[in-house]
């Protein structure tokens, strides 16, 4: 009888200690998703303090292209309002909305020579390309983070832990149809 009584208390010392490492692992997890979210953030937050820059300079050059313009201005609002809500899928929404209206600024751009040539424009532009580049980047690795997130809360016995603890599934960052599509060159110049 004592024998058994050892089993089951060594049985449940080892169910006990592989409980405490499931939720340390979700815990890990968690927090993963967090900090890849504030990467993100980060780089948006840069991105936004430079727009204004962007859309005065263009100003300067295109007096007749105000709708463009106009069209980046309240897509940066979409975009700084879900990020202080915390919407990832509001951010996903007015990112698309935002990058189409950039691409199309860019675009735009092409035919006001002297504005390609200001040096402040060509500053303005690198830096938020790259910024561009880095949210893509990050972006990527904050929705690896939440699959690995979301995986494991469903996964069997993870789930009851889960479960037991709220461990709740995290929203992917995904851009809408119009950040996929392709620029109308000829509406652009028409």
């Amino acid at each position: 009888m004592e024998i058994a009584l050892w089993v089951m208390l060594g049985m449940l010392v080892i169910v006990l200690i592989y409980a405490i490492i499931i939720y340390n692992n979700l815990v890990a997890l968690k927090h993963q998703v967090s900090q890849a979210w504030a990467n993100i953030d980060v780089l948006l937050k840069q991105r936004h303090d430079e727009l204004p820059k962007l859309v005065e300079t263009c100003k300067q050059y295109m007096g007749y292209e105000q709708e463009t313009l106009k069209q980046v201005i309240e897509a940066r609002s979409a975009v700084a309002a879900a990020r202080e809500k915390g919407d990832v899928e509001g951010v996903g929404s007015a990112e698309g909305q935002l990058r189409l209206g950039l691409g199309n600024l860019f675009a735009l751009a092409e035919s006001y020579p002297e504005l390609k040539a200001n040096e402040s424009f060509q500053h303005l532009q690198a830096r938020i390309t790259g910024l561009e580049d880095s949210i893509a980047d990050r972006r990527e690795f904050y929705n690896a983070a939440v699959n690995n997130n979301n995986v494991r809360i469903e996964q069997f016995p993870d789930v009851i832990i889960a479960r037991r603890f709220h461990f709740g599934p995290a929203d992917l960052l995904e851009f809408g149809e119009a950040e996929k599509a392709d620029v109308d060159m000829k509406q652009l110049f028409s």
